[in-house]
């Protein structure tokens, strides 16, 4: 089980069993101060059994649960600001057989405090049981306000991967001014897997070549990956691109977690904006985002885009509108090559999870050796040069060690991710 602020995730009834969701269920309630819940849930096969497990523990504390039935994490997150808390169903990207609970109060994702209070054991005040309401959303409505009308009819493709997403994307893009495609909208017949991050996208890349995009979404619609011109984009460039829409709309203050591309950082810089840097995940920028007065905010390994505004989570949905609406502007190809100069690489080791501290632990003293000077802020961070940098940090929701480098060079990030790889054995073997 990966337990973190991004989420508590297993192999359902493996590692995460009933039990736990109802026990993290009624602990979650202390935390409630509305005595009202949101409930959603993804589309993978155990998600009902999950949902109800949850509206027992809650309802059980005298919490009132107002389900949304299969609906993608932005929605949950919009209409949790309205009822105070929430729970989405969903293990995000991970495989099928993983399932898991992102918990939200005051419409933020839960903090490392809240997070503890969950993990253990509460005993919340005996009250009348509580009730359970059925609600529908307003988020189309909502996010069509923010998008505007747009002009120029853009073509577009949506890929929902057989997702919650289904629905939500066609009908906002549709009713902003675009020509809609929409493939894989149901789970059994997805050409694809859950995470549009790694999957080669095959089926959209070959429905966009003759129109203007292609948006991807995970099983929760909370990431987003771009196709253009036939050619599925790093994830970075969706962040890059919502941010291009964000200056336009007047932003001038981001948060990016510490793994998203320096190419995001540095346009932004350029056209007059402010950048902070955070831990990866989802809570940690917008927490760094609350306390820098930060209105834009996300992270570019999962192509997650933050509107505070609009929701305090990332938003794959209303970003694929806020990208519609630029796709045909001169602002939109200047920030593509720009970006598309810079070269990243994502990958992960598996190493067994007891061994993960030990191993950034003999890791930092070689990446110092060899960097001169590393940043801690989450995992270990080396900035090789302007352009270049590399960085090791446990994932939030997989058993693994992840290593990324980017620079300008394809040959020059190439070799210092295998450089920062080789370390890793290095250590691992060290610590054994």
């Amino acid at each position: 089980m990966k337990i973190s602020v991004s989420g508590i995730r297993g192999v359902f009834g493996k590692d995460l069993m009933l039990r736990d969701i109802l026990k993290f269920s009624k602990n979650f309630s202390v935390l409630i101060n509305s005595k009202k819940c949101v409930i959603a849930t993804d589309t993978r096969p155990t998600g009902q059994m999950v949902a109800e497990t949850v509206k027992a523990g809650l309802m059980q504390s005298g919490i009132d649960v107002y389900d949304l039935g299969i609906a993608p994490t932005p929605v949950a997150f919009r209409e949790s600001r309205k009822y105070g808390a929430g729970i989405i169903v969903t293990s995000s990207h991970n495989p099928i057989e993983w399932n898991g609970l992102k918990m939200i109060i005051d419409g933020k994702g839960v903090n490392e405090k809240q997070l503890d209070t969950v993990m253990n054991e509460q005993n919340p005040p005996k009250s009348k049981i509580g009730e359970e309401h059925k609600i529908e959303s307003a988020y189309v409505d909502d996010a069509s306000k923010i998008i505007g009308k747009i002009s120029d009819i853009p073509k577009v493709v949506v890929d929902i991967g057989g997702g919650a997403a289904k629905g939500f994307p066609s009908q906002l893009l549709e009713k902003v001014g675009c020509d809609v495609v929409t493939i894989n909208s149901e789970l059994e017949k997805s050409s694809r897997g859950p995470d549009p991050t790694v999957d080669t996208l095959e089926e959209l890349v070959t429905n966009t070549k003759n129109r203007d995009i292609g948006f991807a979404f995970d099983l929760d619609g909370d990431r987003l990956v771009i196709v253009i011109n036939g050619e599925k984009k790093d994830p970075d460039v969706t962040l890059g691109m919502g941010v291009v829409k964000a200056l336009e709309l007047g932003y001038k203050n981001f948060v990016l977690s510490q793994d998203t591309s320096i190419s995001v950082e540095k346009y932004i810089k350029q056209n007059g904006g402010t950048v902070f840097r955070s831990k990866v995940g989802e809570a940690n920028v917008t927490e760094k985002m609350i306390e820098t007065k930060s209105q834009v905010g996300g992270e570019g390994s999962s192509g997650g885009f933050i509107l505070s505004d609009f929701n305090y989570c990332r938003d794959g949905i209303l970003a694929s509108g806020l990208i519609a609406s630029i796709i045909k502007k001169d602002e939109f190809v200047d920030a593509l090559n720009f970006m598309e100069k810079y070269h990243i690489i994502r990958d992960k080791v598996e190493y067994d999870s007891e061994h993960h501290d030990d191993i950034l632990k003999a890791l930092h003293s070689k990446m110092k050796e060899k960097f001169g000077s590393v940043e801690t802020l989450d995992g270990i961070k080396a900035i090789v040069d302007e352009d270049s940098w590399a960085l090791v940090r446990k994932s939030n929701t997989e058993n693994s060690i992840r290593v990324s480098a980017e620079s300008n060079s394809l040959e020059k990030v190439r070799n210092i991710h295998q450089e920062i790889k080789d370390l890793v054995k290095e250590s691992y073997e060290q610590i054994k």
